[in-house]
């Protein structure tokens, strides 16, 4: 890797303490502190899971286990070899005992996007009282989102029965605005890496998409304003992350995070810069608000979550145009789509995302099919590598 490439090590880190670079060390901490002061914990593993409504119990949300290599020889006793390695993961972390979030939790919000999680649900349905919410696939018929009010409300009595409380309207809309000004000010964060060149490194903007998604904006406001000091000190100084010139890349696909990060890496190695993340993991769920001040805060949950372009979504007509708008404004030189093994409904989708971007917006454009090993690395790097000449 050359020097220039690895510029970013040399910045003064954007997140100053003991957990910098470690984000589920300190969202652990962050759990445990709130468990420790007699809060409730609920686990989730996906964007669908509306937080406010924990939040409005004054509980504490967690991102549960999913992106480890080494949990999924485990799982394999069980489960299919040939299904996703996200979902063969994260049940290979609760057979083992061995994701710290799922033990912290006293309830567990699942979601319906697809089989291969469904069935593992039903397997660990015994182990934590659990919720499953039926998610409406085609999100612009008109009764989606009624029906998904519907379930976000059974979701509510669910909690209300399981912790003994009563969630009122008025503190699902307290939430809502605690959501909407930590969203305003993640996006602020994210024009850092829409500049050129970017001042927000790929692993800062993981690490505190991480960090905020369970996090309410009182607790997690005063490190992202230290982050926003630090970042306008980068701009002011003209200390940007990488080489001048460096291929900008526009990440999209499925879920990335831990292990599958290897792919981030790699492209970081080859002298590229990643300036957004068009994941659930990533960016997608900071880049929109939900209403404030409606007659029913469920039903402004349900529009807001609904709007998600996830690819169990049919049409998925929304990631196309958050990805128009994405390349918009943080004007990549080119686009990879991250495809977990046996991720049917991204792997199909990425033909489309392809086209549209090939097409429409003049981009190369690269599909990588990846699982959580580092047998595929060089492979990966040789096909990056590739990518980054033709450009």
């Amino acid at each position: 890797m050359s020097k220039e490439s690895t510029k970013q090590l040399e910045l003064e880190p954007l997140i100053q303490d003991q957990y910098a670079g470690a984000p589920s060390k300190r969202a652990l901490a962050y759990v445990q502190s709130k468990r420790e002061q007699g809060k409730h914990v609920v686990g989730a593993y996906c964007g669908y899971a509306p937080f406010e409504l924990i939040r409005a119990m004054d509980a504490v949300p967690a991102v549960l286990c999913a992106f480890a290599n080494t949990t999924i020889e485990a799982a394999e006793a069980v489960l299919p070899g040939n299904l996703c390695p996200l979902i063969k993961s994260s049940y290979g972390y609760i057979i083992t005992d061995t994701c710290p979030f799922f033990s912290l939790s006293e309830a567990v919000v699942a979601e319906t996007t697809c089989d291969g999680k469904k069935k593992m649900f039903e397997l660990i349905a015994d182990r934590k009282p659990m919720f499953v919410m039926d998610l409406p696939q085609m999100p612009d018929e008109d009764e989606a989102k009624r029906n998904w009010a519907v379930v976000i409300g059974k979701l509510k009595a669910f909690l209300e029965k399981t912790f003994k409380t009563d969630i009122k309207d008025s503190a699902i809309e307290t939430a809502i605005r605690d959501t909407n000004s930590k969203n305003t000010m993640m996006d602020s964060i994210f024009e850092y890496a829409a500049c050129t060149p970017p001042y927000i490194s790929w692993q800062e903007m993981y690490d505190l998409t991480f960090l905020a998604q369970p996090s309410s904006f009182t607790d997690i406001e005063p490190l992202l304003k230290s982050c926003m000091d630090t970042l306008e000190k980068r701009k002011k100084n003209a200390t940007g992350i990488g080489k001048e010139n460096a291929p900008r890349i526009l990440i999209t696909g499925c879920p990335v995070g831990g292990d599958a990060a290897k792919v981030f890496k790699v492209i970081e190695e080859a002298g590229g810069v990643i300036v957004a993340i068009d994941n659930c993991t990533g960016m997608k769920t900071f880049l929109d608000t939900i209403e404030e001040g409606t007659k029913d805060p469920i039903q402004a949950l349900a529009d807001r979550y609904l709007k998600l372009p996830c690819s169990c979504m049919s049409p998925n007509t929304r990631r196309i145009e958050q990805l128009d708008r994405l390349i918009e404004r943080f004007r990549p030189d080119a686009v990879i789509d991250v495809i977990l093994h046996a991720c049917h409904s991204y792997n199909i989708e990425s033909y489309k995302v392809g086209e549209h971007v090939k097409n429409t917006h003049k981009l190369p454009f690269l599909k990588i099919e990846t699982d959580y090993s580092d047998g595929d690395v060089r492979q990966i790097r040789t096909r990056v590598e590739a990518l980054f000449e033709m450009m």
